[in-house]
């Protein structure tokens, strides 16, 4: 993500998102050593985005999101296979997440990818009021374990 992609993710943030992050919160993010944002894109336009915060070796997704013009066509998993590639250059030893307890289709994707629920954290979401699914994937080996303890 550049300053130019902001507006733009802005824009998905505020279509998908019953409290979205604004303009000016995503373009801190880019001064924000320990975030990594990737954008999608069709033509000049930002159709999708996912971001994550780093701290040591752990991933923590913030946000993943696609207009509903372009969803369904592989641009979410794209963007979280970037993901990926990115942890694993890194030697993150894992991603997580978390995702609203009612957001099916949702759950359904990130266990395609690999993720397994760890937790749940009550109350999280807002708006309507919803517990989140923790869910995470571990990438190397004892990441599990480590976490663990």
């Amino acid at each position: 993500m550049t300053g130019a992609d902001v507006a733009g993710v802005a824009e998905i943030e505020a279509e998908c998102f019953s409290q979205p992050w604004s303009g000016r919160t995503l373009a801190g993010e880019l001064e924000n050593p320990c975030a990594v944002f990737f954008v999608a894109r069709s033509g000049s336009r930002v159709v999708g985005y996912a971001g994550m915060h780093r701290v040591l070796d752990e991933g923590y997704i913030a946000n993943v999101a696609v207009t509903a013009a372009f969803r369904r066509r592989g641009i979410a998993t794209a963007l979280m296979r970037r993901m990926f590639l990115y942890a694993r250059r890194e030697k993150l030893g894992f991603l997580t997440l978390e995702v609203r307890e009612g957001n099916r289709a949702a759950i359904a994707f990130y266990e395609m990818l690999g993720f397994g629920a760890v937790g749940r954290r009550r109350n999280f979401y807002a708006n309507p009021a919803e517990d989140a699914i923790l869910m995470t994937a571990f990438l190397t080996r004892g990441a599990r374990e480590e976490t663990a303890t």
